[in-house]
């Protein structure tokens, strides 16, 4: 990757006040451990804006200005594409890490994007690739917690933790990442926004894990919850995989991101779809392709409104009367057909 640096840039409007920076996150694992790794690289006060899951578009609540910086980790820039405009044109400096769809990646000279559209990578690999390793204990918690168990392992290894620390980790990444779904912060044990501060304190992941009351409180909640969610049968399922439907209650709403990461690792051969019932009368779906074959999941779920990646996607809001065609659409699927090389991307200048 080309490590690129930007010229100092005009300091003029910077001279007439402090320049602020802004850190904008998803709410899950690896969003937040791509910046807790940033921030152990670079401690500086920054203003975090995070939410839950499925709250993507984001950079649309940053009121930076000019000589402001920001960085942006594991939120589309294709769901993005406006607010970043905007913020470019105002002469904001933003430094964006991502591995979802991101569409064409704007030329600015004030803008740095990292974007590798790989199956097997996560936003907390890109930083920690970035990074070279710095503080790669929690990429791997960001890459056990986007249910890259493979990839986690291998950074693991690199760093020399055995396998009961390996162990520690991914229970961590895995309830972090299920801390983050839900309708409302009334859904999840902690806000993820609430949460960060307390990630960032530890530059090992591994003293947070036995330190930290709530790391312990989240992973009991998830076994509970995904306790629960196992009692559910499919709602159909076939020789390439299954699809779940899930009725609307807090542990339901908690727990579709994780069931349908254990059902994909307890499966890696087929698919997975885990929809549940809304209140407002919609469907919410996660779809997890086979680990064998990452490749589709995105393709599907843009069909019905939906977004993400090769190997993960999802639905926010889908009409309960296209379900059928859904269960129909992945019926027929053919998983890892639309798999593509991972596309890495360093454009405009450093955001520094």
């Amino acid at each position: 990757m080309h490590n690129a640096r930007m010229d100092p840039t005009d300091t003029t409007a910077q001279s007439r006040r402090t320049a602020r920076r802004f850190d904008v996150c998803n709410g899950d694992a690896d969003g937040l451990c791509a910046v807790v790794q940033w921030r152990l690289h670079e401690p500086s006060a920054a203003t975090l804006v995070t939410g839950l899951k499925r709250e993507i578009t984001l950079l649309g609540r940053v009121p930076a200005q000019a000589g402001d910086e920001v960085l942006v980790c594991d939120i589309s820039m294709d769901r993005n594409r406006e607010a970043l405009l905007r913020l470019l044109d105002r002469g904001v400096r933003v430094r964006y890490f991502d591995h979802h769809a991101a569409g064409e990646v704007p030329e600015h000279p004030g803008l740095q994007a990292h974007i590798d559209l790989a199956s097997g990578v996560c936003t907390s690999m890109l930083v920690d690739r970035w990074l070279h390793g710095r503080f790669r204990a929690w990429a791997v918690v960001g890459a056990f917690g986007d249910n890259l168990r493979g990839a986690a392992e291998r950074l693991a290894a690199d760093v020399g933790l055995d396998p009961g620390e390996r162990e520690r980790l991914r229970r961590l990444g895995e309830a972090i990442n299920y801390n983050a779904y839900g309708d409302d912060e009334r859904d999840v044990h902690i806000a993820p926004a609430r949460l960060y501060p307390l990630l960032a304190r530890y530059r090992d992941p591994l003293e947070f894990f036995e330190r930290e009351p709530v790391a312990q409180e989240i992973d009991a909640l998830r076994r509970a919850d995904l306790a629960e969610a196992m009692e559910q049968a499919p709602w159909w399922q076939g020789d390439a995989g299954a699809v779940y439907l899930l009725p609307d209650a807090p542990w339901s709403r908690r727990v579709i991101g994780s069931l349908a990461n254990e059902l994909a690792g307890a499966a890696p051969a087929r698919a997975h779809a885990v929809a549940r019932h809304c209140a407002d009368g919609t469907l919410t779906v996660s779809v997890r392709t086979p680990i064998e074959a990452p490749g589709g999941a995105h393709e599907l779920c843009r069909r019905f409104g939906g977004a993400g990646r090769e190997r993960a996607g999802g639905i926010d809001a889908m009409a309960p009367d296209r379900f059928e065609a859904f269960v129909q659409e992945f019926a027929r699927m053919r998983w890892g057909a639309q798999a593509r090389p991972g596309a890495r991307t360093v454009k405009g200048g450093d955001a520094k």
